[in-house]
């Protein structure tokens, strides 16, 4: 056996090596950016979900005691409306609702362009807003 014979397909094995190394690295940055968009989207839409339920005051103790209260029932069944129009799944989103506050959490699962060669076929993502009623100038109301 010659000395050069040794080291026959040794760069074919490198460069496979390298190839997977790289596809990988490039899922990384293409399904991560994918990740960090789509927790922003769904950071935002609880958030605006909050702030719609948030809006649904009762207005009997506002005419008759001056107090800004939030109506629990039509503040989550606004809540779940908005995030509904989103196409969220009705598993994944869960509200409460109070007469202070309004919170709403959600989940999602974002699908992977390249991790799934990897077998990393999704990510899932979670997020959490809430709200509070504010009155006038002067922000929030204090209980």
């Amino acid at each position: 056996m010659r000395p050069q014979d040794r080291d026959s397909g040794a760069a074919t094995v490198f460069l496979v090596t390298f190839a997977v190394v790289l596809l990988v690295m490039a899922g990384l940055v293409v399904d991560g950016g994918l990740a960090i968009n789509a927790r922003q989207r769904v950071a935002d839409d609880v958030e605006q979900a909050a702030r719609a339920g948030s809006q649904h005051l009762d207005m009997l103790s506002l005419r008759d005691g001056g107090l800004v209260r939030i109506d629990p029932g039509p503040a989550q069944t606004a809540a779940r409306n908005f995030l509904a129009k989103r196409d969220y799944p009705a598993s994944g989103v869960q509200v409460s609702a109070t007469a202070q506050q309004v919170t709403v959490s959600a989940q999602i699962e974002q699908p992977t362009a390249l991790l799934s060669l990897i077998f990393i076929d999704h990510f899932t993502i979670r997020a959490q807003g809430q709200a509070r009623p504010a009155v006038g100038i002067t922000g929030e109301d204090t209980p």
